[in-house]
């Protein structure tokens, strides 16, 4: 295609699709070119890592050899095998750990097991049977909401990594799902099904966000009106912090919001809000919304020290959810929770509606239950994820919630947390990288996951050179302008961070998913750029 026709059509589409669907157009441009130069595609647009964790994957593994074992104890005729069996079950597997310990994982896989007997007072072949037979995976997932020994080490650790190990009073239910966006799609439906939230009802959404965040609640089917939450606080110098002002969380005494949505930490900026932020935040909805819902996305979380999520500091009104894709490099596995306080305000809701919403509903479940307004929400956005009529067969896969379990008993058992300083100290070694290559001081922040960055290019421009520089570079091009000659000159491929309702000229930069020295060349492109920019301006003077 014609150059000049290629980069009007990027231009046309900026700003007006998804930024993930523009920066499929990106890298189809930056494949061109580098097909033509052998140039290597820098795709810093994602946020899949580029680590993972072997040792939970190892012990995994291992114990699936164990259980294929079992299965052979029952019934062994050539390629068929039976089921494994419970009586006994916690004895033949000391005696295979024994007889082939030089496996790798078999360590960590000891050490699962032995938290779950000493620490969790299991029933050792009960415990071992359920891991056993859900590897194998020849019977439904039961409870369908998640496997009883597995939700309580899952509760364990997202105690531990959302809680900071203070979590409030009573406990998490929690439902393991096909990662966080299952959770998403499943918790929208749920609330839209059990008319808590309504077409044309107001919903506070906290930004810049991750963009089904925005996209979801304006679908026909659920058409609400959003209310900003803007991360608009600065330093004296004109930083963004990406913490969010007094003022605009005032919004949110406005107790005709019915809900609020937050990615925390964020997402494209992936900062965690502040003691002080939260603070302010657990006190406005403790004083003006008491009924208001909360969403929390915490996928970040792990990547901060001493995080604490808002499902700890407001467990009545906040659902957490949590994807492992990123902490442990498990994208492909599709592994996520949604955790629920036994008490909350969403069963709350639920008994409050009118009597002709409760009969609708009750014509919705009243197969599940002859009572069926007792079923509680939880257990509702269960149904819900398989359309009622097959809660039955509901559930996320048995092998998927092992693995899970598996993830969960590693970082529980990591009492130095190894693993956690080394995914943390990755993704700030490349934070680093670029803005050294940027020619930028890094501004020192707690609060940072440095998972992605969001560079805001007025921001760097205002700071370097001043304001009439930044709006010589404002009335002058478009942020799309950067972003097609990275992909065009460069085959680097970023994402706009106004599509994520950041500032109109920040760019979201991914630190996970590409080598250290690539960070490098990044910052130097980017610099490259931005340098030509300046000497323009500078001939514009002249």
């Amino acid at each position: 295609m014609d150059k000049n026709l290629q980069r009007e059509e990027i231009e046309k589409i900026y700003g007006k699709i998804s930024p993930f669907e523009f920066k499929n157009r990106l890298i189809e441009l930056a494949h061109g070119e580098n097909e033509k130069t052998a140039r290597i595609l820098l795709d810093a647009g994602r946020g899949n890592p580029n680590w993972t964790a072997s040792t939970p994957r190892e012990a995994f593994f291992t114990f699936g050899l164990f259980a294929v074992d079992e299965t052979k104890k029952d019934i062994n005729n050539g390629d068929l095998a039976g089921m494994p069996k419970k009586n006994g079950i916690y004895n033949r597997f000391i005696e295979f750990i024994d007889k082939n310990n030089i496996l790798p994982g078999t360590e960590l896989l000891k050490k699962i097991i032995e938290y779950g007997i000493n620490e969790k007072s299991f029933n050792a072949d009960d415990y071992l049977y359920e891991l056993t037979d859900a590897i194998i995976g020849d019977n439904y997932p039961v409870p369908d909401r998640m496997l009883y020994h597995i939700e309580e080490i899952v509760h364990d650790y997202l105690v531990q990594e959302m809680c900071y190990n203070k979590p409030p009073s009573g406990k998490f239910n929690i439902f393991a799902v096909e990662g966080a966006t299952a959770a998403m799609c499943y918790i929208f439906d749920t609330l839209r099904s059990n008319m808590l939230l309504n077409p044309k009802d107001k919903i506070a959404i906290m930004v810049p966000i991750f963009t089904p965040y925005l996209e979801i609640p304006v679908l026909p089917r659920y058409d609400l009106e959003i209310v900003p939450i803007k991360a608009t606080e600065t330093t004296i110098d004109g930083t963004h912090t990406w913490q969010y002002p007094l003022y605009e969380l005032e919004k949110l005494k406005d107790n005709s919001i019915k809900a609020l949505f937050i990615v925390n930490p964020s997402n494209p900026p992936s900062v965690s809000l502040s003691t002080e932020c939260r603070k302010n935040l657990v006190s406005i909805i403790n004083e003006y919304n008491k009924d208001i819902m909360i969403i929390s996305d915490d996928v970040y979380g792990t990547f901060v020290p001493e995080f604490r999520s808002l499902m700890a500091d407001l467990p009545y009104n906040t659902i957490g959810v949590y994807s492992f894709s990123k902490y442990f490099g498990v994208t492909g596995w599709r592994l996520g929770t949604i955790a629920i306080h036994e008490k909350n305000i969403y069963d709350k809701l639920l008994k409050e509606l009118s009597k002709d919403k409760k009969k609708i509903l009750n014509r919705r479940y009243g197969d599940m239950k002859l009572n069926p307004e007792t079923i509680p929400f939880i257990d509702r956005i269960v149904a819900d994820s398989r359309q009622v009529s097959l809660n039955h067969t509901a559930g996320l896969s048995t092998p998927q919630q092992v693995q899970m379990a598996f993830f969960c008993a590693f970082a529980l058992l990591d009492d130095e947390n190894i693993y956690k300083k080394q995914t943390i100290e990755i993704c700030h070694r490349r934070q680093k990288l670029l803005f050294d290559s940027l020619g930028l001081s890094l501004r020192k922040d707690i609060n940072d996951a440095a998972y992605y960055t969001e560079f805001d290019l007025l921001e760097w421009a205002n700071y370097n050179y001043g304001s009439e520089f930044a709006n010589y570079l404002e009335s002058s091009y478009k942020p799309v302008e950067v972003l097609y000659r990275l992909a065009e000159e460069s085959s680097i491929v970023l994402l706009s961070g106004s599509g994520f309702q950041g500032p109109e000229w920040s760019i979201r930069i991914s630190l996970a998913n590409l080598r250290d020295e690539d960070y490098t060349i990044i910052g130097k492109t980017l610099h490259k750029i931005l340098d030509e920019f300046v000497s323009r301006w500078k001939e514009s003077i002249k």
